[in-house]
């Protein structure tokens, strides 16, 4: 299918909406780890949250029966993957796809988050 639908309308951000079981235990990983801030949250308990650091986005939703996909859920591009891989790994976040140059112009790892959600992350070069 090649068609393209061109309606004229412009698409921005798009941010993935993660799921997780604790949602105080993600908010510390994703900011104490990987140094987002939280921007928004809702609800009492809170169940949902954005979180943001520099143009990168995350939602977390509060799925107290979650159960990881075997998949990538979120792709984080960055400007220098093998400071980020040395800081999970100095953290201890377990890594499920080591750090490596991609045939397709990537260098990337894969690593999962406390809720078992893997995140691919690269850079281009």
């Amino acid at each position: 299918m090649n068609d393209i639908a061109d309606h004229g309308v412009r698409f921005g951000r798009i941010a993935p909406m993660v799921p997780v079981k604790d949602i105080g235990r993600a908010l510390d990983f994703y900011t104490r780890v990987l140094g987002f801030t939280k921007t928004f949250e809702n609800g009492n308990p809170v169940g949902f949250m954005i979180l943001e650091r520099d143009q990168g986005e995350l939602h977390l939703t509060l799925q107290p029966t979650h159960k990881a996909a075997v998949f990538n859920v979120a792709h984080l591009l960055v400007d220098d993957v093998d400071a980020l891989h040395a800081v999970c790994k100095q953290h201890g976040v377990r890594i499920i796809k080591s750090l490596q140059d991609k045939d397709y112009g990537l260098r990337a790892f894969v690593f999962e988050d406390p809720d078992g959600n893997r995140i691919d992350v690269g850079q281009v070069i």
